[in-house]
């Protein structure tokens, strides 16, 4: 169990941990939503929440103007978790502040908005905070942990919870396993109210208590299905002193493959975080990250292919500059686009393209290539590797294009040539 859990809750920092990838690690980039936005689902959803605002600049007074609570909690909304003990490049310590004078919630906004915070799961130089969250500051009597993710050893959604919130999981797992309880869920059956129960049982909710956190956790369990979530995660599942049990933090994942379902969730996404060549790459469903210190740029089919292709190179004492993956139903517009992002980086000194044919058709890349090269005056060497379906014909034309292009036999002579290249 113990296993699963360590395994399932190391999604936790996957988002923050592609931001920052070695030149040996590959990303999938999947859709962010900012604590705000989950906490809306979870409200539309039926689950209890504080009540909250946001802000997009300290002068917006009408936002508050209606939002009256005892004490406010004002928090900087980043993609990155350690917010509290963060720090801003203005000097102001902590993302996170609780107030009950509401003129000095537009002053710690103000102290938040158009800087950049740092914490311990941002890049060092930090992230610029554009939005800020104030809710109620509720009362917490008691912490307990949450969560329900997918998981391919149970064929569906698990349950993970445990009276201990607030902390990392991973601990409790593993200092004291008997503290977390793992449930798989039939997907035909549902979650039944006597599970439901069980879960709150197990998570110490007592009297009326308990009545009220298996309502939450039925309601959160209708949320995974309706939104195509892969994890929710709530920590903490919060009792508090006036007799509530609420969803104080939430983190939510999707299914990519659900977007067509989802549309209204996935156009959400915020991408200010994300570097902006690959968000212009997913447009044209082309899966882009940028290596770190690397100069020749990488074009491939296949993920793979890919890896195998930026472990050559180094094997051969290049650098790859990026990870550009086009898949296996390539076409000419797709190939042009990726040249351009490719040489965006200004970094490329040299480009390598790497491609299989097996769906795709090689004439096609190689057309591709041919007009990509013409259209943005290709001014680096090239160096293209292609084998499979109609590779002859594919070779034919890059001979006849009249451009300086460098064909490789395999993948160790096209890896040798990009090298040779810059040096």
């Amino acid at each position: 169990m113990s296993n699963l859990i360590l395994r399932q809750f190391n999604n936790k920092i996957h988002r923050i941990r592609n931001t920052l990838l070695s030149s040996s690690s590959i990303q999938k980039r999947h859709l962010n939503l900012l604590e705000f936005q989950s906490k809306k689902l979870l409200d539309e959803a039926g689950v209890a929440i504080q009540k909250f605002r946001v802000l997009e600049s300290s002068n917006d007074k009408n936002t508050l103007s209606d939002f009256n609570v005892k004490e406010y909690v004002v928090k900087a909304q980043i993609l990155a978790g350690g917010r509290g003990k963060g720090h801003f490049d203005n000097g102001f310590k902590g993302g996170v502040h609780l107030t009950k004078d509401k003129q000095e919630v537009f002053e710690l906004v103000n102290k938040m908005l158009g800087h950049k915070l740092i914490t311990k799961q941002t890049p060092k130089e930090g992230i610029p905070v554009k939005k800020v969250m104030v809710a109620d500051s509720v009362n917490i009597v008691r912490e307990t942990y949450f969560c329900i993710i997918l998981d391919r050893e149970h064929n569906g959604p698990v349950i993970i919870c445990s009276p201990d919130g607030g902390i990392d999981i991973e601990k409790v797992a593993e200092e004291t396993p008997d503290r977390v309880k793992t449930v798989a869920v039939d997907v035909i059956k549902g979650l039944s109210n006597e599970t439901a129960l069980d879960l709150a049982e197990f998570l110490q909710f007592k009297g009326n208590l308990k009545e009220k956190a298996a309502y939450e956790i039925k309601k959160l369990y209708e949320l995974f299905n309706k939104v195509d979530a892969t994890q929710i995660e709530i920590n903490p599942l919060a009792e508090t002193d006036d007799g509530r049990v609420i969803a104080v933090d939430a983190k939510l994942n999707f299914d990519d493959n659900a977007q067509f379902r989802q549309r209204p969730i996935f156009d959400m996404d915020d991408t200010s975080e994300s570097d902006p060549k690959e968000v212009e790459a997913q447009k044209y469903n082309l899966n882009y990250i940028s290596m770190q210190g690397g100069n020749i740029g990488c074009m491939v089919n296949g993920a793979g292919l890919a890896m195998g292709t930026m472990d050559i190179i180094k094997l051969h004492g290049g650098e790859p500059a990026n990870f550009l993956d086009v898949g296996g139903g390539a076409n000419e517009e797709q190939v042009l686009k990726a040249f351009h992002i490719i040489t965006s980086d200004k970094n490329v000194k040299a480009i390598l393209v790497n491609v299989f044919g097996g769906i795709v058709n090689c004439a096609t890349i190689a057309n591709g290539i041919i007009k990509a090269s013409k259209s943005i005056n290709l001014s680096v060497p090239l160096i293209v590797r292609l084998e499979g379906n109609n590779v002859e014909a594919a070779k034919k034309l890059l001979k006849d294009s009249g451009l300086n292009i460098q064909t490789a036999e395999d993948l160790d002579d096209a890896a040798k040539k990009a090298v040779a290249a810059i040096k």
